[in-house]
C-alpha cells in the first residue's frame, strides 16, 4: 500500500477513533485519547518516510488528533478543560521519558530477543520526546488561547457564540500546528539531519498539517451535534450543565 495512501487511513483511523472515544466515554473518552495520541504519536515520529513527492515524519495524523480534541473540548466543556487535556498530554510526555530511560538501563537475559531492538528504537528517545514535550506544551496551550480568542470575537462579531464555528477551529489550529512544526523540527532534527532534509520535514509536515486542520473541522461539529443530541435526550439544557461544561466561549 502506498505511503499517501496510509496517511490518509490513518487519519481517518485518528479522527473517526476519537469520535467513537467521545461517543462511549464523553470527556473522559476524549481524555483517555489525548494519552493514547500523545505516546503513539511520538513513537511514530521517530519514523522517516517519503510522501507526496517529501521526506517527511509519522505522527502527523495523531499530533492532528490531538489538536482536534482540544478543539473540541474547547468547544464542548470549556477552556477549562481543554487546558486539564493540555496537562494530562505533558505530564504523558513526561512520563514516558523517564520509563523509556529505565527499558535502557535493565540487564537482559541471554534468552531475550527484544532489548536489542527496544534500544535501537528508543536510543534517541530523550531528545526526541523533550522536543516533542515542548513543542506539545507551547503550541497546544497557544492553541487554547487562541480558540477561545478567537472565539470572543466571532461572538463580538455575529451577536451569537455558535456561529463561525470553522474560524475558530481552523484559525488556532493553523498558528498553533506552525509553532509546533518549527519547534520540533529544529529541536528534534537540528544537527541530525541536512539543510535540505529539515526543510523537506517542516513543508511537508506543515502541509499536512494544514489539510488535516481543514478535514478535522466537521468532525468538531459533529461532536458539538452528538453532545447537545445526547443533552437533549437526558432531559437536559444545556444552561442546566455545570459551568465548565458550557459552550459560551467565555473560558471561565
Amino acid at each position: 500500500m502506498p505511503n499517501e495512501l496510509l496517511l490518509l487511513v490513518s487519519l481517518l483511523i485518528s479522527f473517526l477513533g476519537l469520535i467513537a472515544f467521545f461517543r462511549l466515554a464523553g470527556r473522559a473518552g476524549l481524555y483517555g485519547w489525548t494519552v493514547f495520541v500523545t505516546i503513539s504519536a511520538n513513537i511514530e515520529v521517530m519514523i522517516l518516510i517519503r510522501a507526496f513527492g517529501m521526506e517527511q515524519t509519522l505522527g502527523n495524523t495523531l499530533f492532528a488528533a490531538s489538536f482536534l480534541t482540544t478543539d473540541i473540548l474547547s468547544e464542548i466543556y470549556g477552556k477549562r478543560a481543554s487546558n486539564r487535556a493540555v496537562v494530562l498530554g505533558i505530564a504523558t510526555n513526561f512520563a514516558f521519558i523517564l520509563l523509556t530511560l529505565t527499558w535502557m538501563l535493565y540487564t537482559p537475559s541471554p534468552q531475550d530477543w527484544a532489548l536489542p531492538s527496544i534500544r535501537a528504537v528508543f536510543s534517541n528517545t530523550p531528545r526526541m520526546m523533550l522536543a516533542s514535550l515542548i513543542a506539545y506544551a507551547v503550541s497546544q496551550a497557544h492553541d487554547v488561547w487562541a480558540y477561545h480568542t478567537w472565539w470572543k470575537l466571532t461572538t463580538k462579531w455575529s451577536g451569537d457564540f455558535k456561529k463561525f464555528l470553522w474560524v475558530r477551529n481552523n484559525c488556532s489550529t493553523l498558528a498553533s500546528q506552525l509553532i509546533n512544526t518549527v519547534l520540533f523540527t529544529l529541536l528534534a532534527f537540528w544537527g541530525t539531519y541536512g539543510f535540505a532534509t529539515l526543510a523537506s520535514i517542516f513543508w511537508s509536515s506543515y502541509l499536512i498539517f494544514i489539510i488535516t486542520s481543514l478535514l478535522d473541522t466537521p468532525f468538531v461539529y459533529l461532536a458539538r451535534w452528538m453532545y447537545h443530541t445526547r443533552m437533549v435526550r437526558s432531559g437536559m439544557h444545556v444552561a442546566e450543565v455545570d459551568q465548565d461544561e458550557t459552550t459560551n466561549g467565555n473560558g471561565n
